[in-house]
């Protein structure tokens, strides 16, 4: 959220004295300068006071948020409304004060509530979003209004910087923050009056009256946590990390495949947001000395279910709880969506189309291996299909599917779980991993009588799964009659497009990415820049790197004890294997990424 240090605005420039000073902001003032600035026509000013006029609402609203519901159409574009966004750069170059768009993920919410109470933040319209030593960078949607900047500065003794936000980020984020920390501060206090037992800690610092627990129902916590559910889904995130420590405990979303810390809360509090999760994720809540999964089911703001998968684990300052986030917007999408090119597309399909053999998906963790499964046969499961898994655990419950779950405390592991698959009668069979020989072989064998099975393995690219396999114990000849084809896959964080710049091609950086493949160098590339939109990282988003090994007759033949990777790649190359790397050169190209973001995820070559 961090933009170029500006000179520090303790007032607004000359021009806004436009708009009246040391008062909020009217809405026949905001319309006179609209219309001299040529944003809006005179018919649409005085439907806007009519409006006004006629509807007055109970309570005060900003008057952007009130033009912004007119939709009045703009001036400046025919068939454009004017947007709050659109009104609130406006206001900032009416005002000559910087303007900033609020990202709640890089704002020390602990630190930026502790300057002043919410009921003043509320009565200025004001939020402080970054505190410096020297200076506090402070959010206000009333630029004009600066009647509280002299107290503020003469308390705190820092200057101010403002900055003009959307009216309606500063109402949320000032009623979330303040909120939270509140729920926070009371939690703690509870605990503090209850002293019943002891942090579950291997290393404790040990204050005498003052070791007391939180209690998970407690209405602070679920507000907490509720708003910590509701905080990372819109913010995209894939999962959150709850790390206990032994004062301050973290909170850290991990976006785009980078973690961002995002929030900070005393020990006990954190020890009772963990209890909480575990209560909703019927788990255990008295044991804390093992690990435990289960999983939440819950509703995004816009009201779609969104499963959650938890996963704790005993560390020296408690249990450490990790939930991943499967959104159905984002974990089941279209193959062309996941980054499939047409040709890639097309050779995917005609291998999960065959009737039988086995098709393997491999990656390390974190490569999108399950997006691509679950949305491979979300299609593939029509009425007159028979689909079933056998998972550890059950990423996201899918209605189309017969889903069973790995229990190794009851001997249920995956060849047991395929072994009972086989007498469902299924169509398709998809095994979560192939782990060990007794699950490759019982994989082996549902393909053999007649039934497709999809499943995933853990190798650096596609033609390593045959050696995998072959050092798991499954015989050659059995590799050569079942396996008809392996996506390698990868993810790499795209760039953002509202900030990516072109830039020279390095001859260097593009060998060191093609590598033997000789592939034509672009003069052009783009790079990362880094803007609010993409929280100054430069990348928004994430897209599939993938490789795809079709097996032929010539490969089929090479499948023998003592495999030659090497030799076996440059076949499969030969044959029309198109590698990671080609893949990921296309992509860079194309524009979509970086040369060093590709790096970061690439197998090194044989």
């Amino acid at each position: 959220m961090t933009q170029a240090r500006r000179p520090s605005a303790h007032k607004p420039a000359a021009s806004a004295l436009r708009l009246p000073l040391n008062q909020k902001l009217e809405l026949a003032a905001v319309l006179r300068c609209l219309q001299e600035d040529g944003l809006i026509s005179t018919s649409e000013a005085m439907r806007a006071r009519q409006a006004h006029s006629s509807n007055r609402p109970q309570f005060e609203v900003h008057p952007l948020v009130m033009l912004a519901n007119q939709k009045l159409a703009s001036a400046e574009k025919e068939g454009i409304e004017l947007s709050l966004e659109r009104l609130t750069v406006w206001l900032a170059q009416v005002t000559g004060v910087p303007y900033l768009r609020i990202d709640p993920t890089k704002i020390d919410v602990a630190a930026v509530t502790a300057l002043f109470s919410h009921a003043y933040a509320q009565r200025f319209r004001i939020l402080p979003v970054e505190v410096y030593p020297d200076r506090i960078v402070v959010a206000t949607s009333e630029p004009t209004d600066t009647r509280w900047l002299a107290d503020i500065q003469h308390i705190l003794r820092r200057d101010i910087e403002l900055r003009v936000s959307n009216p309606l980020d500063i109402h949320r984020y000032t009623m979330e923050f303040f909120g939270v920390t509140r729920s926070v501060r009371r939690a703690k206090d509870q605990g503090e009056d209850n002293p019943s037992a002891s942090l579950p800690s291997f290393e404790q610092l040990v204050e005498l009256g003052r070791t007391g627990e939180v209690g998970a129902d407690d209405r602070h916590i679920v507000h907490i946590v509720d708003w910590l559910l509701q905080y990372a889904y819109e913010q995209r995130a894939s999962d959150i990390h709850l790390e206990p420590r032994r004062d301050i405990s973290r909170v850290r979303f991990r976006i785009d495949g980078v973690l961002h810390k995002v929030f900070e809360v005393p020990t006990p509090v954190m020890t009772a947001v963990v209890s909480r999760i575990k209560v909703l994720g019927r788990m255990d809540v008295a044991e804390k000395r093992r690990p435990q999964d289960g999983r939440i089911k819950t509703r995004s703001p816009g009201g779609r279910e969104v499963e959650m998968r938890l996963s704790t684990m005993p560390t020296a300052f408690g249990e450490k709880c990790v939930m991943r986030i499967f959104d159905p917007d984002t974990a089941l999408k279209s193959i062309e969506a996941l980054g499939f090119n047409p040709d890639e597309a097309d050779a995917w399909n005609a291998l999960v189309q065959r009737p039988h053999g086995i098709v393997l998906v491999t990656g390390p963790t974190g490569s999108g291996k399950t997006t691509t499964l679950y949305s491979t046969l979300k299609r593939l499961a029509t009425a007159d299909v028979n689909v079933c898994t056998v998972e550890d655990p059950i990423e996201m419950i899918a209605p189309e599917f017969n889903q069973m779950q790995v229990h190794q405390a009851i001997d249920l592991d995956f060849a047991s779980g395929v072994r009972t698959l086989l007498r469902q009668d299924p169509d398709i069979i998809m095994v979560g991993e192939i782990r060990d020989l007794e699950t490759a072989q019982m994989a082996v064998q549902a393909s053999l009588t007649g039934h497709l099975v999809l499943s995933t393995l853990h190798t650096n690219d596609a033609c390593s799964a045959i050696t995998r396999l072959l050092d798991l114990g499954v015989p050659h000849y059995l590799i050569q009659s079942t396996v008809n084809g392996i996506l390698a896959q990868r993810l790499v964080r795209t760039l953002c497009p509202h900030c990516k710049r072109e830039a020279p091609c390095e001859a260097p950086a593009w060998r060191s990415l093609t590598g033997r493949h000789p592939l034509p160098q672009p003069a052009v590339i783009c790079a990362p820049v880094g803007c609010l939109e993409c929280r100054n990282t430069g990348y928004l988003g994430r897209i599939g790197l993938y490789e795809m090994l079709t097996l032929t007759p010539r490969l089929t033949a090479m499948i023998k004890p003592g495999l030659d990777l090497a030799d076996f790649t440059r076949a499969a190359e030969q044959d029309g294997m198109s590698p990671l790397r080609a893949a990921a050169a296309a992509h860079v190209a194309a524009g979509l990424t970086t040369i060093e973001e590709c790096m970061t995820v690439l197998p090194p070559e044989l």
